[in-house]
């Protein structure tokens, strides 16, 4: 089966595991944020996030499964508009994806646009 997962930038910069296409990652997997995913690049399918902080439940089983595909994500980020609230959001539409062959959560900016996180094709591997 085939999987697109959301990899948040500072999970990675934190203490993630580098990771090619081709790899074989052993990853937990819950809901992704789709309003943000959204807000950022519009209508996109993704299935699922990876996390490595106990953000999901800690019975959460690992899913392995061969890296396809990556994409680094970055997207422009602004004040609320009409809002007085201190902080940075994403710019709705902003988002752009851009394909690499490694990710290590290091990624540079682009003009505008931050390095936010990763698309990641994933093929799910069959326990024996």
């Amino acid at each position: 089966m085939d999987l697109v997962v959301w990899v948040d930038d500072w999970q990675m910069q934190c203490c993630g595991d580098p990771f090619s296409v081709g790899s074989r990652v052993s990853w937990k997997l819950g809901p992704p944020d789709l309003d943000w995913l959204a807000t950022v690049l519009g209508p996109v399918q993704v299935d699922r996030a990876e996390d490595h902080h106990d953000l999901f439940t800690a019975d959460t089983p690992a899913t392995e499964a061969v890296v396809r595909a990556i994409s680094a994500v970055r997207c422009a980020y602004a004040p609320k508009p009409g809002e007085d609230l201190p902080g940075l959001y994403p710019v709705r539409g902003s988002g752009v994806l851009t394909p690499v062959e490694r990710a290590d959560g290091r990624e540079k900016d682009q003009g505008d646009k931050r390095f936010s996180g990763y698309l990641v094709r994933l093929s799910t591997v069959e326990r024996s």
